[in-house]
């Protein structure tokens, strides 16, 4: 388990670097990356910078919803969106920003070209909720919280609910 940076923290204000080798070191990270993604709550994403490796990997997979059109685990190494379609106002978390989510204007459609853990060239259409998670796992990389997106915090800017378990739960 990697420790997930929380804002204000000043490290995820930072540009992500390219990666320029794809070997074991970078494979094992891959491993530990998604390891902290699938353990955090709802987690459908996650980005290199979120843990301090200012790199450009993000992985998301957001099979776990029902009925979402999805192409199962990505990892995403230098992704680049290509093309993007449309526009959709949407509510997104952020495991850097745990204690509110917000509403974000995001592109519906997005073409994207990525490399895999070894290099290889990927190219997907996305849309709908994958495209909206890719998106936001791609701004971490250049910097971006979705507070940055965010058109208004007085309207667009809500407190995350948290539920505690009580001692018959």
């Amino acid at each position: 388990m990697l420790q997930i940076l929380t804002y204000p923290d000043e490290r995820l204000e930072r540009i992500s670097q390219p990666v320029e080798h794809f070997d074991d070191e970078l494979r094992n990270f891959i491993v530990d990356l998604e390891a902290t993604m699938r353990a955090g709550p709802g987690g459908v994403g996650i980005a290199a910078p979120q843990t301090g490796r200012l790199q450009r990997i993000v992985i998301v997979d957001v099979s776990s919803k029902p009925k979402i059109r999805h192409h199962g685990r990505l990892v995403l190494i230098n992704p680049e969106i290509i093309t993007w379609e449309g526009h959709v106002l949407g509510r997104e978390g952020c495991m850097s920003v745990p204690d509110y989510t917000g509403n974000v204007v995001r592109a519906e459609r997005i073409t994207l070209e990525a490399r895999d853990e070894s290099g290889a060239l990927l190219r997907h259409e996305l849309e709908g909720y994958e495209a909206r998670a890719v998106q936001h796992e791609i701004d971490h990389l250049d910097g971006l919280l979705f507070l940055d997106r965010l058109v208004s915090r007085r309207n667009d800017l809500f407190r995350r609910k948290h539920y505690q378990k009580t001692a018959d739960a």
